[in-house]
């Protein structure tokens, strides 16, 4: 997978509000799809990982800063970063866009979670090893 991983997606009518301006728990819920696409294609779909494997990626922590109002028919891009690969969470940067102007942005700390315990976990070796590959310059950090 190459950085930034870039996809798209419209806004729809159930994202807006009566004026046709985005509403930003839409922006969230969008955001969450997003996530669930990188993760299937880095090549751990959340069907998988959460019912055969028990594991799951919760948000820990979530910053967003909105820099223009989005609206209802447009098509934002998403660019997804990693920003910091630790034992067991991932920090990832978002920025959204519509035609080359930014509309806001996001910073999101994930950790990898047994789903049957409640708890973190380390990150399996191999996903581990294919998050540290998108990181801008090899590292971890604890």
């Amino acid at each position: 997978m190459q950085m930034p991983y870039v996809t798209t997606r419209i806004l729809r009518f159930g994202d807006c509000d009566i004026s046709g301006t985005a509403y930003f728990p839409s922006y969230l819920n969008i955001l969450n799809n997003v996530n669930e696409e990188f993760w299937e294609v880095l090549g751990w779909p959340w069907h998988d990982t959460i019912w055969k494997e028990r594991w799951g990626t919760p948000t820990v922590h979530l910053s967003c800063d909105f820099s223009a109002p989005s609206f209802f028919g447009e098509e934002l891009t998403f660019e997804v970063r990693v920003l910091r690969v630790g034992r067991s969470s991932v920090t990832l940067a978002h920025e959204i866009s519509c035609n080359s102007k930014k509309r806001w942005s996001s910073t999101q700390v994930l950790a990898a979670s047994d789903l049957d315990k409640h708890c973190s976990i380390p990150w399996p070796a191999d996903v581990h090893a294919a998050l540290t590959a998108l990181l801008p310059a090899a590292g971890t950090a604890d």
